[in-house]
C-alpha cells in the first residue's frame, strides 16, 4: 500500500511504502528533461547525463551498514537505468550473438550488389577483433571455437578484401581444416556458400517450396514449424528452388577450405534410424527439385511469394529476426524484385535498423529486444521499491500499453482467439509471444495504481490471450500452441534441431507466476495443468531444463517462481529438491554460473564461472522459497555487492541467453543489470519487513 504525502503539484513528492517501512522518497518538482529521439528505432542508447531532481531515487531510514550497502547498490543501479531510458519510455540494450549475423550481412549485401568498401573495412576490424588465439570465432564466450561460425567469418573477410595470406586468415584456415572443412559445417553455412557457387546445391538438404501448398490439416505443413523456422523456411524454399549461383571472382573463392576434392564422396553418419529415413526422403525430394512438375512448382512459388508479402510489417520487418528478413529479401530479389521496389526498400531499411556502428565496430544483431528489456527493467524498479507513480515507470508503462499487439498472426491457425499479447521487438505484429507477454502482464499488474490510461483493458486482453495459448500438455510455449511435432528436428535441413516450439518449464513458470499475481490459485484448471506439466518435467536431481536462458539455473528459477506464485507449498519435497540443487551449485565466490555447454553435456548443469545474471536467478529462486536467512543467499548478495561497478552496473562477458540450445546463444547486455537489481530489491524488501540487519 502506498501512502502519498507532500506537495501534489505536478507529481508525487514523497512516497512511503507502508509494507516496507518507508523505503523510498521520490523528489518530483521539475519536468523530465532528456534528449528527444527522432526515430522510434534509434538504437544508440541515450547518453548518460546528470539526473534532474524529478528523476532521482533516494533511499531513507536505513538502519544498518548491511542495509546501507544494499540500498546504495540499488540506488546506483536505478540511477544507471534512469539515465539510459529512451525518451519514448522504453529501455533497450544490445542483443549480442556470434559473428555469423554480421558475416552474413556482408554476404547478403555482396549478393545484392551493395558492396561498400568503407563499411567492409569497419566490419573486418570488428570480426578480427573477435577472433580467438586459435584462429576461430566462437558461438559463445570461452567455447574454444565453432567451425561454421569460423567458416562464415573467414568467407566474409575474404569478400571484404582481407588478404588470405595474413596471419589472422591463415590461423582461421588452419582451424577450419583441422575441424573438417566446409563439408563439416552446418546447413545454413552451406546454403550461403552455395549461393556463391562455393558449395554444390545437390549436397544441400532440401526444403521443397511445394510444402507451402499443404493445408494446416496435413500432418506436415508450414504451421507445424516453429515461428522462427517457418518465417525463414518459406522464403528460403524459393531460394532453394531457384538455386542461384553468383559468379564469384577467383580472388574471393574459398577452395582452400575444402580438405577433400569437390567430387569426393563423404560418408554420411546417422544419429538414428529416423535420421536415415529422412535422409532417404531428402534424396527423393532432390530428384523432384531437379525434375519439378512445372505447374505445381509455379503455383508453390507464387504461394510462397504471397506469404512473404503478406507477412511483411509496415516497417519492413519479417518476424523480427535476421534470418527471416535476409532470406525474404533474397527470395524476392531472385524473383526479380528491383531494390527500389517499396517492399525491398522497406526491407533493406529494416536490415539497417538492426545494425550498430560505434566504438565496438560495425555489426548486425540477430534481433532487437525493447519490449523484453523495458518490461524486465520496469519490473526490477518495482521490485527495488520504486513506487508506480515514478515518472519513468509511468512512461515505460504507457509505452508497453501502446505496443500491445491487437492484430492477428500465425498463432491463430491453432488458436482462433482474440489477440492481446506482446512481441519481443519494436515491430513484430504477426508473432507476439507468451514469455514477453507474461512479464509485461506482471509489470502492468504492479503498475495498476499508476492511473495509466488503458492499463486495465490491456491487462484483461493480455491475460486472456496468454491463457488461450496453453497447450494440450498443460505447458506454454513461446509463440505457438501445440507446436510439438519434434520429429521435424530429424530432417536433414534441421541440423540445429530448432524446427518446433514445444512447451517449456521456463515459459510455463512465467505464466503461472503471472496468473498468481492476477488472483488465480492452484485449484484453477489451467493452473492445475501447468503445475502437473512442471512436475512431469522436473529432473531427477530437482532441477528444470531452461529453453530460453542458460540453462538449468534459468529453468529452475522460472519454475520455482511460478509454482510458489500460484500457491504451491515451498516446503513440498519436490520444491525443496530444487532448492537443494540450487544451493549445491553455488560457487566458492558466492555466485552462481552455468556454461552454455550444459546443453550438450548435462553433467555440466549448474557449473560455470559466476555471472551477475545467473547469480540473480539463483537468488530469486531461493528467495521465493523463503530462504532469505540462509547462508547461500547472504553469500550470493555479497557477491553482487562486491562485483558491482561504481556506475551501478555489472560486468558480464558470458552468454546467458539461449536462442537455440547447443547452436545459438545470446549475450543480453541488459541481463547483467536488471536481474541483479530485481534480486537485491526482493532481498531488501524482506530485510525491511523482518527488521533484519548485520
Amino acid at each position: 500500500m502506498i501512502e502519498k504525502r507532500g506537495s501534489m503539484v505536478g507529481s508525487l513528492d514523497v512516497a512511503y511504502d507502508l509494507d516496507d517501512s518507508r523505503l523510498f522518497r521520490i523528489d518530483s518538482e521539475s519536468p523530465l528533461r532528456s534528449k528527444k529521439l527522432t526515430l522510434i528505432r534509434e538504437h544508440k542508447g541515450p547518453a548518460r547525463r546528470p539526473l534532474q531532481p524529478s528523476e532521482t531515487v533516494h533511499p531513507v531510514a536505513v538502519p544498518s551498514s548491511w542495509n546501507r550497502q544494499i540500498v546504495r547498490a540499488i540506488r546506483n543501479c536505478c540511477e544507471h537505468f534512469l539515465q539510459t531510458q529512451h525518451d519514448e519510455g522504453y529501455w533497450w540494450s544490445e542483443l549480442e550473438s556470434n559473428v555469423t549475423i554480421t558475416s552474413e550481412y556482408v554476404m547478403f549485401r555482396y549478393l545484392l550488389g551493395l558492396n561498400d568498401p568503407g563499411k567492409n573495412r569497419k566490419i573486418a576490424a570488428y570480426l578480427l577483433n573477435h577472433q580467438t588465439e586459435n584462429g576461430s570465432w566462437e558461438l559463445y564466450y570461452g567455447d574454444g571455437g565453432d567451425l561454421s561460425t569460423t567458416v562464415e567469418a573467414y568467407f566474409a573477410l575474404k569478400l571484404a578484401g582481407e588478404d588470405p595470406k595474413s596471419e589472422s586468415m591463415l590461423r582461421a584456415k588452419d582451424f577450419i581444416l583441422r575441424n573438417g572443412g566446409v563439408e563439416a559445417s552446418r546447413v545454413f553455412t552451406k546454403i550461403w556458400l552455395a549461393l556463391f557457387s562455393q558449395y554444390d546445391w545437390d549436397r544441400v538438404p532440401s526444403m521443397p517450396v511445394e510444402l507451402v501448398l499443404l493445408p494446416p490439416s496435413c500432418y506436415f505443413n508450414i504451421y507445424e514449424f516453429s515461428m522462427w523456422a517457418r518465417s525463414t523456411a518459406v522464403p528460403l524454399s524459393i531460394v532453394l528452388a531457384i538455386r542461384p549461383r553468383y559468379p564469384l571472382p577467383p580472388e574471393h573463392a574459398i577452395p582452400e577450405l575444402n580438405p577433400c576434392s569437390v567430387g569426393e564422396t563423404v560418408k554420411k553418419r546417422f544419429a538414428s534410424p529416423t535420421h536415415h529415413l529422412f535422409y532417404f526422403f531428402d534424396r527423393i525430394a532432390k530428384f523432384f527439385e531437379r525434375h519439378p512438375i512445372s505447374s505445381l512448382r509455379n503455383r508453390a512459388v507464387d504461394a510462397a511469394e504471397s506469404w512473404i508479402l503478406e507477412h511483411q510489417e509496415e516497417t519492413g520487418d519479417w518476424g523480427g529476426i535476421q534470418p527471416a528478413m535476409v532470406n525474404s529479401i533474397l527470395a524476392l530479389h531472385y524473383l526479380g524484385y528491383p531494390l527500389d521496389h517499396p517492399v525491398m526498400a522497406k526491407g533493406l531499411q529494416a536490415i539497417e535498423d538492426f545494425c550498430l556502428d560505434d566504438d565496438e565496430g560495425f555489426r548486425m544483431q540477430s534481433c532487437l529486444s525493447p519490449v523484453w528489456d523495458t518490461a524486465l527493467t520496469a519490473l526490477a524498479f518495482l521490485e527495488a521499491g520504486v513506487p508506480p507513480e515514478h515518472p519513468h515507470l509511468i512512461k515505460a508503462t504507457e509505452w508497453l500499453i501502446r505496443n500491445q499487439v491487437t492484430t492477428g498472426g500465425d498463432w491463430q491457425i491453432k488458436n482462433p482467439s482474440p489477440p492481446g499479447g506482446w512481441a519481443f521487438e519494436f515491430t513484430n505484429n504477426f508473432y507476439p509471444d507468451v514469455d514477453d507477454s507474461a512479464v509485461v502482464l506482471q509489470t502492468l499488474y504492479r503498475m495498476r495504481s499508476s492511473g495509466c490510461a488503458g492499463i486495465e483493458s490491456a491487462m484483461e486482453r493480455g491475460m486472456a490471450w496468454c491463457l488461450s495459448m496453453q497447450g494440450s500438455t498443460g505447458g506454454w510455449a513461446a509463440f505457438d500452441k501445440d507446436n510439438e511435432l519434434v520429429i521435424l528436428n530429424r530432417i536433414p535441413f534441421a541440423d540445429q534441431e530448432a524446427m518446433v516450439d514445444f512447451a517449456t518449464a521456463d515459459v510455463t513458470g512465467r505464466m503461472l507466476e503471472a496468473m498468481g499475481l492476477f488472483g488465480f490459485d492452484r485449484s484453477h484448471h489451467r493452473a492445475e495443468k501447468g503445475i502437473r506439466f512442471l512436475k512431469d518435467r522436473q529432473e531427477a536431481d530437482g532441477a528444470w531444463w531452461g529453453r530460453w536462458g542458460v540453462n538449468y539455473i534459468y529453468g529452475t528459477w522460472s519454475a520455482l517462481r511460478g509454482l510458489v506464485g500460484i500457491g504451491e507449498d515451498p516446503k513440498a519435497p519436490y520444491i525443496q529438491a530444487a532448492v537443494h540443487w540450487i544451493k549445491q551449485h553455488q560457487n566458492g565466490d558466492g555466485g552462481w554460473g552455468e556454461t552454455c555447454r550444459s546443453y550438450e553435456d548435462p553433467a555440466l548443469r549448474g557449473q560455470g564461472p559466476s555471472t551477475p545474471s545467473q547469480t540473480a536467478w539463483a537468488l530469486m529462486a531461493l528467495l521465493v522459497c523463503g530462504e532469505y536467512d540462509s547462508p547461500e543467499v547472504r553469500k550470493g548478495v555479497q557477491y553482487l555487492l562486491r562485483t558491482q561497478r561504481p556506475d551501478g552496473t555489472w560486468d558480464e562477458k558470458e552468454f546467458t541467453g539461449t536462442g537455440f540450445p547447443k547452436h545459438f546463444f545470446i549475450r543480453y547486455h541488459n541481463y547483467r543489470n536488471c536481474f541483479p537489481l530485481m534480486a537485491l530489491g526482493q532481498y531488501l524488501h524482506w530485510i525491511k519487513k523482518s527488521d533484519k540487519g548485520v
